[in-house]
């Protein structure tokens, strides 16, 4: 029976993995396929086994990693030792997480398992020194940007490009009215579709971001509901797991008792029918702005992080910007408000913007439906594909 360990270590890998595994049951050669290691409820749901759990390893930055550091250290031991014990794979798969899955991969190369990493580490961003430790670890990265390619290529590891899973998931053509009409249902509106505008609010999908950002976010929605006054303004927040609502709704709670007329719905889930029903989109950076971008929305792009964090952020020479679209387009496509910059007034003022100028939304979708049309590949096929070829080839060598 062929064996293929995995590990994602937050949602957004979790949301790539699943059409890998989903496809791979469609492979006659990967009948019978056992898949373990960690993942998330959607990999879950295509029968993997997940030994750990996934929010461990959902930490982002610096200063948080450090307090999560003797959990991670000891989920990776234990990991480890299975994985080059009992539960060996035919191939190992880790989807993002670089900082924790390219160590586990660089223990697993030595030991000849074969390695496959899903996206590539931002190397052409910040920490390009990093493709040394890649080179290690990783038998063929599996690329969802089209010019990370040619860098591996350049430095002599395998690579190839994969697409992005959104660009199939996501549809060329958005229904912002269908979408409206679905959180209608949803909150259980008889009053039929939400009218007026709509403004999607995205605050992050980890507790430390909804700390950070969440209440800037909610600040940022009392000052657009007053310079709106008078229009129908609804803002949608999509709550990225459970662990996250009891936060928002507190905020929710404080904002409303402020501003009883104010609207702002908490929707389980649903980003994609919240950023497809929404006019303009309010979001912290991270993949979520791609999924804006694909549903092709003008976006405010904010971010924050400890001060500790930043300092060091600041030190490993970033590209001037951070959001996915404009990292994609090579250019300031959509606002960037970061740290101190990330306040109220900075925001609302950047919403207002577009709500303001139809006629650069309607060039930002023209830029947007082309970069949908560059991503969109059977990404869970090819990556299923990768996998399928390298267990084969590992397979042909024992044999010999």
């Amino acid at each position: 029976m062929p064996k293929l360990a995995c590990v994602a270590g937050e949602p957004s890998g979790d949301l790539l993995a699943a059409p890998v595994l989903s496809a791979l049951k469609q492979i006659p050669d990967m009948a019978g396929l056992e898949v373990y290691g960690i993942g998330g409820p959607r990999m879950q749901a295509e029968g993997m086994r997940s030994d750990w759990p996934m929010d461990t390893l959902s930490v982002r930055g610096y200063v948080e990693a450090i307090r999560q550091l003797p959990a991670i250290l000891k989920l990776r031991r234990e990991l480890l030792t299975y994985l080059l014990g009992e539960g060996r794979p035919d191939v190992f798969l880790g989807v993002d997480a670089p900082d924790f899955n390219l160590g586990v991969e660089t223990e697993l190369h030595k030991a000849g398992i074969p390695t496959l990493h899903l996206v590539s580490p931002s190397i052409w961003a910040w920490r390009a020194g990093r493709i040394h430790k890649i080179k290690k670890a990783v038998d063929k990265v599996l690329c969802i940007f089209p010019f990370e390619v040619d860098i591996y290529e350049r430095a002599g590891i395998a690579a190839s490009y994969v697409g992005h899973p959104l660009a199939s998931d996501i549809p060329l053509e958005p229904n912002p009215n269908a979408a409206r009409q679905k959180i209608a249902q949803l909150l259980k509106r008889p009053s039929g579709a939400l009218e007026g505008t709509v403004v999607a609010v995205l605050p992050g999908s980890r507790v430390s971001e909804i700390d950070l950002i969440a209440p800037v976010f909610f600040e940022t929605m009392a000052l657009l509901a007053d310079r709106l006054a008078g229009e129908k303004l609804h803002f949608v927040i999509p709550v990225a797991t459970p662990q996250l609502r009891p936060a928002l709704e507190l905020l929710l709670e404080r904002m409303q008792t402020r501003l009883p007329e104010i609207q702002i719905v908490l929707l389980d889930g649903e980003a994609d029918a919240a950023l497809e029903a929404a006019d303009v989109v309010l979001i912290a950076s991270g993949t979520a702005t791609l999924q804006a971008a694909l549903w092709k929305k003008p976006m405010v792009i904010a971010y924050k992080v400890p001060w500790l964090t930043a300092q060091i952020m600041k030190r490993q020479g970033y590209l001037p910007y951070v959001g996915l679209p404009n990292i994609l387009c090579g250019e300031f496509v959509v606002p960037e408000l970061l740290q101190d910059n990330a306040t109220p007034e900075k925001l609302s003022n950047a919403v207002l913007e577009w709500l303001e100028n139809p006629s650069k939304v309607s060039a930002l979708k023209e830029r947007f439906a082309k970069m949908h049309e560059i991503l969109r590949r059977p990404t869970g096929l090819l990556v299923a594909q990768a996998v399928t070829q390298m267990m084969t080839s590992q397979r042909a060598k024992r044999a010999q």
